[in-house]
């Protein structure tokens, strides 16, 4: 893993649902750190509305968490470039033989 400099890092608050959090990130990732934390509050703030005195806060962080890995690995499977590799695979090989 690459060593980073200390001029880029950062130290920055985060308001997490309804707590402060102090982190040290890479500079260049600090909008995606409040953006992750912004995206936190507004579903926890959801499962908070829809589930109030049904759930415990535990339950509504844990159904949060859900939410979110589903997001990613939905946004996954979108990227997944596998099924095209072999097509690539295969079509490039077609070319080559055909230039020969």
């Amino acid at each position: 893993m690459a060593e980073v400099n200390e001029n880029e890092r950062l130290h920055i608050r985060l308001h997490v649902y309804d707590e402060e959090i102090e982190v040290t990130v890479n500079r260049a990732d600090e909008e995606y750190y409040r953006k992750a934390a912004k995206l936190i509050t507004n579903r926890y703030n959801a499962y908070s509305q829809a589930y109030k005195g049904k759930k415990g806060e535990h339950t509504i962080a844990l159904m949060t968490l859900i939410d979110i890995a589903l997001m990613l690995e939905r946004e996954r499977g979108k990227n997944d470039t596998a099924p095209y590799d072999g097509i690539l695979a295969k079509l490039t090989s077609e070319i080559e033989e055909a230039l020969k």
